[in-house]
């Protein structure tokens, strides 16, 4: 059955109000305010591209853009149903309700009739009982395009998350959560932090800033639980947390961390950028852009939560998006920056959304004839086991994991292995990482921003050689000597921003690993 006949089938019953159909996700259906999966597959762009010229679209698909694009179509033995479609990105959203349905007629009744009489004429005829004649077997519904109903509308309630995102702002509690959330991307916060009975917090530039007065617990409960997605409310219950991404057409893209706490719900967003970062707009060295070209290997972005580990790796990918034709297989947990179609191939899955782990993503990705395997997060030894073995197998893999340094990335990453296992770990990294980036975001001098302090680990011979020969502990000797390999040393990126006047010599000299070094830095160079 095609997915245009399973959605009409899902409308002719009574308990559904709507379908929606969404790039990267499952077929649904409402019904009983609950969200049903209409189909184990999820559907491409070009898939609801195609259903929704099926649908009497084909007039209007190239006006959809984020303002909401309607049209009305009519279904024999359904009715009159309306259609509302917005794109952002490449990410396609489209939602489907009967607005007017069609009163079934009642069964017809024959009448048989009446006998003939027989002989003598006086006799009185014979009458026979009215027979009901039950109709067949109702066909699937019929498509019948109106084209005289199909006029082109702008549902301005039409762009509210479907899945569980942000309802229509008729109630108080969201008009109240979208007001907060404008004005944190407003000032430019990076984060906003939504606790009862607390006020709400902004990281503005690396600092949380209080804004306005405490909110009550069952007002922070009613901006809160309507953002959640229905199959995770579960999961909320009973582990008290639960993480998904927010995607509104009006507000934007979050990152959300939802939990119980002492005082009632607290809610994080990580505020997503609408515009995709590039390398050349986050000031990164030129090698990062020379090791997208290997065409297998290993490059991990490193560094504390919070210091743009997520970004960086948004902008290689779109780095390698924009001048290649590979095929990109990205697994994120969850979807953070929605890459649209440039030269290559994109593929982006959402762990507990498109599949249940990264391990199994990793292994699905293995057959879907990738060039380039991105994880959002090295966190495991299964993940990092695949990810490690994809390398080495023609696939360049890139993921981040959260160490202080480059050089402690490597033991780390080697040392989530059973001893037994780690040598050969030694020998596929011996050859096999390309690079290592580690970074930390750094207050600017007036406070209203921040910029990347970037250290770089090239893979060379001579880094590969201490990794086989099991002498890690001699990195950072080779990181003072290598800066014609392309090494770059923490100390002397955020000597670079102070001599640049970027940050000031107390703010980078916080975030240096040696304040001795990093002085001296400064100073050879301004001599």
């Amino acid at each position: 059955m095609s997915l245009v006949q399973t959605l009409l089938r899902s409308l002719h019953r009574e308990d559904v109000t709507e379908c929606a159909l969404a790039t990267g996700r499952f077929p649904a259906a409402r019904a009983a305010d609950k969200w049903q999966a209409l189909a184990e597959d999820a559907v491409s762009t070009d898939d609801i591209l195609g259903i929704l010229v099926a649908l009497g679209g084909d007039r209007h698909v190239e006006s959809i853009g984020e303002a909401p694009v309607s049209w009305t179509f009519r279904s024999r033995g359904l009715g009159l149903v309306s259609v509302s479609a917005t794109q952002r990105g490449g990410e396609i959203r489209a939602r489907f309700a009967v607005t007017q349905r069609e009163v079934a007629k009642k069964p017809a009744t024959v009448r048989p009739p009446k006998a003939a009489t027989v002989r003598p004429p006086k006799a009185k005829s014979m009458k026979m009982k009215a027979i009901s004649v039950s109709p067949p077997p109702a066909a699937p519904p019929e498509l019948d395009i109106d084209r005289r109903q199909a006029a082109l509308m702008l549902d301005r309630d039409a762009d509210a998350s479907l899945y569980g995102g942000l309802k229509k702002q008729s109630s108080t509690g969201n008009a109240a959560f979208a007001e907060i959330f404008s004005n944190a991307r407003r000032a430019a916060a990076s984060d906003l932090h939504i606790i009862a009975e607390r006020p709400v917090l902004m990281r503005i530039a690396g600092e949380l800033l209080p804004q306005g007065e405490p909110l009550a617990a069952d007002k922070v409960e009613a901006m809160l639980i309507p953002l959640v997605p229905a199959r995770l409310l579960a999961d909320l219950e009973r582990d008290g947390s639960c993480d998904f991404a927010l995607a509104d057409a009006r507000l934007g893209r979050a990152r959300v961390n939802v939990a119980r706490q002492r005082t009632g719900l607290k809610a994080t967003f990580r505020l997503i950028p609408a515009e995709i970062p590039t390398l050349g707009s986050l000031g990164l060295p030129e090698e990062v852009a020379k090791a997208t070209k290997h065409h297998q290997g290993l490059i991990l972005v490193t560094g504390p939560t919070g210091h743009g580990k997520t970004t960086t790796l948004t902008a290689i990918v779109d780095h390698i998006n924009r001048e290649s034709t590979h095929h990109v297989v990205t697994v994120e947990d969850p979807v953070e920056f929605v890459h649209p179609r440039k030269r290559a191939m994109m593929s982006q899955r959402e762990v507990g959304t498109h599949t249940k782990s990264f391990a199994r993503a990793l292994k699905g990705a293995l057959r879907e004839d990738p060039d380039v395997i991105v994880v959002g997060e090295l966190r495991d030894t299964e993940t990092v086991s695949m990810a490690v073995a994809a390398s080495e197998t023609g696939h360049l893999v890139v993921g981040t994991m959260n160490t202080p340094s480059a050089a402690k990335t490597i033991d780390r990453l080697i040392d989530m292995f059973p001893p037994g296992d780690q040598a050969q770990v030694r020998r596929t990294l011996a050859g096999g990482l390309k690079l290592v980036i580690g970074q930390r975001l750094v207050p600017s001098v007036d406070r209203k921003g921040v910029h990347a302090a970037v250290e770089l680990l090239t893979g060379t011979v001579a880094l590969w050689n201490l990794i086989r020969e099991e002498k890690t502990y001699q990195i950072p000797s080779l990181q003072q000597r290598g800066r014609s390999l392309g090494i770059i040393r923490l100390d002397d990126s955020l000597a670079g921003l102070v001599r640049a006047g970027k940050c000031s010599a107390d703010q980078a000299a916080f975030f240096a690993e040696s304040p001795d070094t990093f002085k001296a830095a400064i100073n050879q160079k301004v001599s």
